[in-house]
């Protein structure tokens, strides 16, 4: 059964601009070189401003664990995550089942 995972990153008021900057042009190449599992990136409109949130999906948690193995081992993704991290107020992870009725992305 799939299992998704929501990430959500708190950013620093002021910086999104050089959040999404640095996403666009170091993050997302260094994570398109791995396996496809993102669902999708997300901003707020209105309410939690200064918030990114990204959607994985993954086949099981062994899936997801080796995912996030290899994404962590590759030295772009790294340089990228080191600039990133000063630019985060704080970072929170849910792990979501598939309710067994609706769609499923």
């Amino acid at each position: 059964m799939a299992i998704y995972e929501q990430r959500t990153y708190q950013v620093v008021v002021g910086k999104m601009a050089d959040v999404i900057e640095l996403y666009r042009t170091e993050g997302y190449p260094a994570i398109a070189r791995h396996p496809d599992r993102l669902v999708g990136y997300f901003t707020g409109d209105i309410g939690a401003l200064n918030e990114i949130v990204h959607l994985w999906k993954f086949h099981d948690d062994a899936d997801r664990r080796a995912f996030w193995t290899g994404l962590f081992a590759d030295e772009a993704f790294m340089a990228f995550a080191r600039k990133l991290r000063p630019l985060l107020r704080e970072q929170s992870n849910k792990l979501l089942m598939p309710a067994p009725w609706g769609p499923h992305p």
